[in-house]
């Protein structure tokens, strides 16, 4: 397990180092100190340091972080990429607690600046020291106002809020920051560039119980280290802190552009989505649906059952909504007969009453109508969440609507999500802005953050709180030698684990090979060439099937080892398998395990056959499996309507099938060492009650050195 260190005095230090302080006002230096000294409420001690200087803006210069007569929680490094390291070594001496390096030059620029970033973190490790950056834009506790950033923005974007940011990189956070234009404050920006010592999960695990922060939003280029990461997440879980990522670099394109960035290893960008719904972590696909995500959250807590009031004075605009919500497989919800009187009281006979609801422009004309209606829809049991889609602005009335809803959202406890979806923003929008609400740019906008909301909140309620990865208690891979089992030996170990795999016998030569089919008393048997070098072994004549008699054994054997012998000369012969041939009715499935660098083995269950490749019917999840997660993992595939029974074919045994993926798991994460990847392909499910047969296995394993 990782111990995170406490960034309480990295977030509000009591005492700060500036190294490299400057008159020049453009340089990092100069920005930085005019941040703290003229846009920040620093109520700490700042120490310039710069040795040519004697004072700085009326303020006394120390020539070195050595000569401060003071403790130092933080020293900020402006200096040229040269001089970064002796600034190291002199604050390590110090005992200075967090070094922030907000000048670059480094691993992302060439060879000797990784060199130069491994001594950063062996000066780190040696004295206990914490390092932020470097290549970084520092740090921005906008609740405390406080920039230790040389960014001439901080004094611009100063909007408090309960929304904490980690990120990698500095302008896509610097968006997140001006969200604050629809309303959304961040109240604390850590952006710690290349991460040569902290990174984006110490950063989510300090906010995880930060008291001033209700919601954790990330920008993630790239994971560094899985285990810290899945601690982090895991404890903003447990603290009940949701963590919204956008992760960057899901292609290939991308994965390359971010490793330039921040050098960061980007990933598979299926196994990120997979470890990101294990842990909890909402995952976005652009800024404006992290940000409306964000503050959906940062307004409510949910339950994962809420169903949706639609609400506005727009006919078509209502009709569009419930329309989005459908294809968003969210569920409207039906009034009770209460609301509906309230509705009919209120509003002209024309109107629609039932959700969604579309007031017409009557409410334009008495805006009374619209403060009521409202708050009836709001207050109906049946309804979690109310949408109010405002189409245009409409100058004055659009104003009246939008006080309106500021004023049912203070009256209520339930979110109110509202989209602005015309280009002009009038005097409402800004309304809806200062009373709280973060208004989403379109309607799509506004159903994807409701959507990641309410999945928030099936998620809590099912997650398994006592549930580790299994990354966090493996054994180190071993590191010699890589070898491909053959495929009896890994059907041997499957074996042992109870998965349950076809009889069979290795054989050297035609004659043995025909006792072998009499041994085994099959009617019928299958038969492929033995190799710990050939994974395909149909693609060069290696497979023969429906074998009847000792006759057509012997004419197999005869064909197979002279297909290895034209397709795989100087590979040694290793034998051939004869083994009984499934005939039951079955559906073929594949189960893969393999290890992925960041986060360790994860488990891949989708349909055989060329399904896989040409469907992407797949679903992933981290080791261990439990049943309650195997079967999760089946029937989130579509695949598991054949599995089920489908148009009057035989339900499968799905039992099995889920006793044989925990078995799996087993056998993984106790050889964890050893074992780097498993492919069983295809997995053979029969009828129910009648178990699973794994017809293939392709195990891969590790050496001791």
């Amino acid at each position: 397990m990782y111990t995170f260190s406490d960034l309480t005095k990295l977030a509000l230090p009591d005492s700060i180092a500036l190294i490299g302080a400057s008159e020049k006002p453009e340089s990092i230096g100069g920005r930085t100190l005019d941040n703290i000294v003229q846009h920040s409420q620093y109520k700490g001690r700042l120490h310039l340091v710069n040795p040519t200087r004697q004072t700085i803006h009326d303020m006394p210069c120390f020539p070195s972080v050595s000569a401060i007569d003071d403790p130092v929680d933080v020293a900020l490094i402006t200096v040229r990429a040269d001089h970064v390291l002796p600034s190291l070594r002199e604050c390590a001496a110090k005992g200075v607690k967090f070094a922030i390096i907000q000048s670059s030059g480094f691993g992302e620029v060439n060879e000797e600046g990784k060199r130069m970033e491994q001594e950063m973190l062996a000066i780190a490790r040696a004295s206990g020291m914490r390092i932020y950056g470097p290549n970084c834009p520092g740090l921005n506790n906008i609740n405390a106002r406080l920039g230790m950033t040389f960014s001439p923005a901080f004094k611009l974007d100063l909007m408090p809020g309960p929304i904490g940011l980690a990120t990698q990189g500095g302008g896509m956070g610097r968006t997140v920051l001006q969200a604050m234009a629809r309303g959304m404050g961040t109240g604390l920006w850590f952006s710690a560039g290349n991460e040569v010592d902290l990174e984006v999960s110490d950063f989510i695990h300090y906010m995880a119980t930060a008291s001033d922060i209700k919601v954790i939003a990330a920008n993630i280029e790239g994971v560094r280290n899985g285990p810290k990461f899945l601690e982090a997440c895991q404890h903003a879980a447990r603290q009940g802190k949701p963590v919204v990522a956008l992760k960057i670099g899901k292609s290939e394109y991308g994965a390359k552009a971010a490793a330039s960035h921040t050098a960061a290893i980007s990933g598979s960008a299926e196994v990120n989505s997979a470890v990101f719904k294990e842990l909890g972590v909402v995952e976005v696909n652009d800024i404006d649906e992290l940000i409306d995500t964000a503050a959906l959250l940062a307004h409510g807590k949910p339950t994962g059952k809420e169903k949706i009031a639609v609400f506005s004075y727009s006919g078509g605009t209502a009709a569009f909504a419930a329309d989005q919500i459908g294809a968003g497989d969210l569920e409207l919800s039906t009034f009770g007969e209460g609301t509906l009187a309230k509705l009919r009281d209120c509003l002209p006979s024309f109107a629609a009453m039932n959700n969604p609801v579309d007031t017409t422009g009557a409410v334009l004309a008495d805006p009374e109508i619209g403060y009521q209606s409202l708050k009836a829809i709001a207050e109906d049991a049946d309804v979690g969440m109310v949408f109010y889609p405002i189409p245009f602005d409409y100058g004055r009335d659009t104003d009246i609507a939008a006080q309106n809803a500021v004023r049912v959202k203070s009256e209520i406890t339930k979110p109110l999500m509202m989209a602005w979806m015309s280009d002009k923003r009038g005097l409402g929008h800004q309304v809806l802005v200062d009373g709280g609400i973060v208004p989403a740019a379109s309607m799509t906008n506004a159903v994807h953050a409701m959507k990641r909301f309410i999945e928030y909140g099936q998620w809590q309620s099912s997650v398994d709180a006592a549930w580790v990865p299994s990354l966090l208690n493996a054994k180190p891979a071993h590191v010699g030698a890589i070898r491909t089992a053959t495929e009896a030996e890994g059907k041997a170990l499957l074996r042992e684990f109870g998965v349950q795999v076809p009889s069979g016998i290795v054989v050297q030569d035609r004659d043995t090979a025909a006792q072998a089919f009499r041994t085994l008393a099959k009617s019928v048997v299958v038969m492929k060439i033995v190799s710990s070098h050939i994974t395909h072994k149909s693609d060069i004549g290696g497979v023969k099937l429906h074998i009847a008699s000792p006759e057509q054994v012997q004419t197999a054997f005869d064909d197979i080892t002279a297909a290895f012998a034209q397709h795989a000369p100087g590979i040694p012969f290793e034998g051939v398998l004869v083994e009984e041939m499934q005939t039951e009715t079955f559906v073929e499935v594949v189960v893969g395990i393999h290890r992925d660098p960041v986060f360790g083995h994860v488990c891949t269950f989708g349909l055989g056959g060329v399904s896989m490749e040409l469907y992407k019917d797949v679903s992933r999840r981290l080791l261990p499996l439990t049943p309650k997660r195997a079967r999760e993992m089946i029937d989130e595939t579509r695949c598991a309507q054949l599995l089920k029974g489908y148009r009057g074919k035989p339900a499968m045994d799905v039992d099995a099938l889920v006793q044989t993926l925990v078995a799996l798991s087993d056998l993984v994460t106790q050889r964890s060492d050893e074992l780097d990847e498993l492919e069983i392909n295809p997995l053979a499910v029969l009828r129910a009650g009648r178990g699973v047969v794994a017809l293939d296995a392709v195990l891969t394993l590790r050496g001791k050195e």
